[in-house]
């Protein structure tokens, strides 16, 4: 690894525009690898010169399909939109349809670049949670007073935790677009018995109540940071779903001296130690 001196960059060289000419980049380079894509599977799905072949992949799902991320139970997921009048745009709020309720998304990328996730994925014709509409001026102020009756909801939490002497760690507070639940999540080192703690908080809130134990690795990827590398965390930026990362692989990449310096916020091994390891 080389080690790169950049101090002779002046501080007005990193303006604003630096953001706008990387997203402009990044469009380009993604508008690309779609027209790539489009152009093996209308051939003989057969890259020359690669190894990608997409002969035996999953059919393409033309399903007017989007992928959106939710604070909510979806977390990432993909969600189908059955307006076809209506394109969404990426980071577009919308209000969307679960078994559970209704909650609040921000669309992560459309078109063909889900499609082509999707068939990567062996994904074609599931049930999807479905998008009901963007959110209007009177949507976003009930899902502003949302965010605030939960941030009341967490001090009531923290206030009966201590009143009750339980051993837990509250992450997170989220209330459910249509108020039907209000879901906590925490960490804790074993089982609790929160039985009176829950009667407390539905008579406080009378609504449903929901509390959820989460992993070390789970509360990293829902409060978010900036690691070691100086990117934000792999977790929260596009890691899906945790590998487990054995000291084993560690050990692979000659790093088994220095587990301690490849441990991340989570105090476990960092999920990037699994990205080479089929190399």
């Amino acid at each position: 690894m080389f080690n790169i001196d950049l101090s002779f960059i002046k501080n007005s060289e990193l303006g604003s525009s630096i953001p706008e000419l990387q997203n402009q980049y990044n469009n380009d380079f993604k508008d690309k690898i779609i027209e790539d894509l489009n152009s093996l599977q209308s051939n003989q799905n057969h890259c020359d010169g690669c190894s990608l072949d997409l002969s035996e992949q999953t059919l393409i799902d033309e399903r007017n399909i989007i992928e959106a991320n939710s604070k909510g139970l979806i977390g990432k997921h993909f969600c189908l939109s059955d307006f076809n009048d209506i394109e969404f745009q990426k980071n577009d709020i919308v209000l969307v349809q679960i078994s559970e309720g209704i909650e609040v998304a921000i669309v992560c990328e459309t078109n063909q670049v889900v499609k082509f996730k999707r068939q990567r994925f062996g994904l074609y014709g599931e049930d999807l949670p479905k998008i009901m509409r963007k959110l209007s001026e009177e949507d976003l102020q009930k899902y502003e007073a949302n965010l605030q009756s939960a941030k009341v909801a967490k001090n009531f939490f923290l206030n009966a935790i201590k009143t009750h002497k339980l051993e837990m760690k509250l992450v997170d507070v989220h209330y459910q677009f249509d108020r039907k639940k209000l879901y906590f999540y925490y960490t804790a080192d074993g089982r609790i018995d929160f039985r009176q703690l829950v009667k407390d908080l539905a008579i406080e809130f009378k609504t449903r109540i929901e509390l959820r134990q989460i992993g070390v690795r789970d509360e990293a990827k829902l409060v978010g940071g900036v690691g070691s590398c100086g990117r934000e965390y792999c977790c929260t930026s596009f890691i899906s779903s945790f590998k487990k990362v054995t000291t084993q692989i560690a050990h692979d990449q000659n790093l088994s001296s220095f587990l301690s310096k490849h441990s991340g916020p989570c105090g476990k091994l960092k999920c990037c130690l699994s990205f080479e390891v089929d190399s």
